[in-house]
């Protein structure tokens, strides 16, 4: 190619739970159109070696924090303003686009449609046209199907769990992009897909811990050999209920063999170490983990523990009470316990409670209120809670929570309102609520496996199998539509191994025939 590859930016991505009741919006997404979209990057700031390298247009990018699926009116409105957004830049450039980099999630589901990124990249290449090379990135807990593989180019996800790699993922997507478009003159590589069928949590799968560990590591040791672009592990999804959700690897390059020789050393290495997974922390029941909380010394606070089963950053509608409720049902955490003493400060992250946002505005700081907060949306394991305490703290302007309120109820127990769900991850999440988790007794919050800088906070912590969406139990959920036999909700096989060879993926271009798997 003797010019500047021109290059569209698309994507919508949001992490979707099917076993929620709650619903995700057009809103949610915060879409970023033009410039705006191409803002989201850093390694495409002016004068970086991508943006050198060729002229990006940013089409539309939609991120919805994770949650319940996507109405199908939202889903609706927000292809068709992506499809009309590649029009517009399709019109805009007389020699048309040469690549498209896909910027999904690949858990995002949508009222009554399967496999929604497929669907989407099937209404994307109805418009830019078969010629053009697309690049995906995901997060490594996304799901890959068949044809989703068949309509990309290039597909790339996160190999770090937490996802400390997320924009080297993407920059890595762009770079491959770019690579074929200009050292490669627009040549496609060969796919190797092999579906792994294994289904687990993510709090079972971190990268921190084996066996994904060592597993990750092997990543760019294939990836590093010769007729190898890329290679990448799918954990997949375990809140959804589609045939899709399952493991995955995915390789490309230019060598056939070399690129099915590697997808399979990965897909065998994953299940070979299938029964090694375990959670990343000691687990228990809430009640389990509170004991210890409570009897734990000083040198192992602040005590952490993930109330789990309503992870907003997994998929979980963030409205649950039971976990509330429990702990405020302990004699610990009484007004005047005398089994409590050593307990003088437990945070409690969080309720959404617009009205009860609203009443603790209206009172102000320093004010006692009674308030009811939670259940609005998913009232299944506990109804909506009712608090009294002193409004400590007041906080407006935060992109998820808009609103944010702490409330201190019987004199320890600091418990964070909010106006709409939000996670709570950083160190500063609570400290702008002048709330101090490091000099805190016990800190609760709606997570899963501990992010950076709470890993980072914590003495020591446990992760509570409480209930909720994203309950960490897979089979009291009910899945009825993934694909059987699916370790570990089955470990016989029929006294068969799975296939673990390498399928072989027709180019873009080309047609896919044969039954799905």
């Amino acid at each position: 190619m003797t010019r500047r590859p021109v290059i569209a930016i698309a994507g919508l991505a949001c992490e979707t739970s099917t076993f929620t009741p709650s619903r995700t919006d057009k809103a949610a997404f915060h879409p970023r159109y033009g410039p705006d979209a191409i803002a989201l990057y850093r390694f495409l700031d002016k004068n970086t070696p991508l943006d050198q390298a060729a002229d990006w247009h940013g089409a539309l990018i939609g991120r919805a924090l994770p949650g319940g699926m996507i109405t199908r009116e939202a889903y609706e409105t927000l292809a068709r303003e992506l499809v009309e957004q590649l029009k517009a830049i399709l019109a805009s450039t007389p020699g048309g686009i040469d690549g498209l980099w896909f910027d999904i999630h690949g858990a995002m589901v949508v009222e009554d449609l399967d496999d929604s990124e497929a669907d989407l990249l099937r209404r994307v290449r109805a418009v830019i046209g078969p010629s053009v090379i697309v690049s995906a990135s995901m997060d490594l807990h996304g799901n890959v199907s068949r044809d989703l593989v068949h309509m990309l180019d290039l597909i790339t996800c996160y190999r770090m769990a937490p996802h400390e790699d997320e924009l080297d993922t993407k920059e890595r997507a762009c770079a491959n992009l770019v690579k074929c478009l200009t050292e490669e003159n627009g040549c496609r590589p060969v796919k190797a897909w092999v579906p792994v069928p294994i289904l687990l949590p993510g709090e079972q799968t971190s990268t921190r811990d084996e066996p994904a560990k060592h597993i990750y590591a092997a990543v760019p040791t294939v990836e590093s050999l010769p007729g190898i672009l890329d290679a990448a592990i799918w954990v997949g999804y375990a809140w959804a209920d589609e045939p899709r959700n399952r493991a995955a690897v995915v390789v490309t390059g230019w060598d056939a063999e070399a690129v099915a020789a590697g997808a399979e050393r990965l897909a065998r290495l994953f299940w070979a170490a299938r029964a090694d997974f375990h959670f990343v922390a000691p687990t228990g029941t809430l009640d389990e983990c509170l004991d210890v909380a409570v009897a734990a010394s000083s040198e192992s606070k602040p005590y952490f523990i993930s109330d789990s089963g309503d992870n907003p950053t997994a998929g979980g509608s963030g409205d649950v009470t039971w976990g509330l409720t429990q702990l405020l049902k302990r004699p610990e955490f009484q007004e005047a316990s005398s089994t409590g003493d050593s307990i003088t400060t437990v945070i409690y992250a969080s309720i959404p409670g617009p009205e009860a946002v609203k009443v603790s505005l209206e009172a102000g700081i320093g004010s006692v209120v009674t308030v009811t907060a939670g259940a609005a949306v998913d009232s299944l394991h506990a109804g909506p809670i009712t608090l009294t305490g002193v409004v400590h703290a007041i906080k407006h302007g935060d992109k998820y929570a808009r609103t944010e309120v702490v409330l201190k109820v019987r004199g320890k127990v600091y418990v964070i309102l909010t106006e709409l769900r939000k996670p709570y991850h950083k160190e500063n999440d609570f400290t702008e609520l002048n709330l101090k988790p490091r000099e805190a007794d016990i800190v609760l919050v709606k997570i899963g496996y501990l992010e950076p800088q709470l890993y980072d906070m914590a003495a020591d912590w446990m992760l509570a199998q409480t209930p909720g969406g994203v309950d960490q139990d897979l089979k009291r959920l009910g899945h009825h539509r993934i694909r059987r036999p699916m370790f570990p909700f089955d470990t016989d096989f029929d006294g068969q191994p799975p296939d673990l060879s390498a399928r072989m993926i027709p180019m873009s271009v080309e047609a896919l025939f044969g039954p799905d798997e």
